[in-house]
C-alpha cells in the first residue's frame, strides 16, 4: 500500500484506536473536499455498482447537525470520491 495512504485515517474509526490508519488487505478511497476530507473510506466488497452511487456518510461536522455528507466517485480518478454537499 502507497505510503501516503497509510498515514491517513479511516472513516468510521474508533478515535481512541493507536492505530487509526488502514489495514492491510482492505480497498480504500480518499474522500475529497466538504467535512470529511483527507480521511479514507474502506470499499472492500464494493461492487462496480455500489462504487458508482457513492456515499451518505454520517458525520456531525458538515451543515446540519446529524447529518451526512454526501460522495461520488471521481470520473477521472475511481480511488477518490468527491464531495456532493450535505444532507439532512
Amino acid at each position: 500500500m502507497d505510503e501516503q495512504i497509510m498515514r491517513k485515517r479511516v472513516y468510521g474509526g474508533d478515535h481512541d484506536d493507536p492505530d487509526p490508519g488502514p489495514r492491510p488487505g482492505r480497498l480504500y478511497v480518499e474522500l475529497v473536499g466538504g467535512p470529511l476530507d483527507g480521511l479514507l473510506l474502506d470499499v472492500t466488497g464494493w461492487t462496480a455498482e455500489r462504487l458508482l452511487e457513492g456515499a451518505a456518510l454520517s458525520t456531525e461536522l458538515g451543515r446540519y447537525t446529524g447529518g451526512r455528507a454526501l460522495y461520488g466517485p471521481r470520473t477521472d480518478d475511481p480511488r477518490r470520491f468527491d464531495w456532493a454537499g450535505d444532507s439532512p
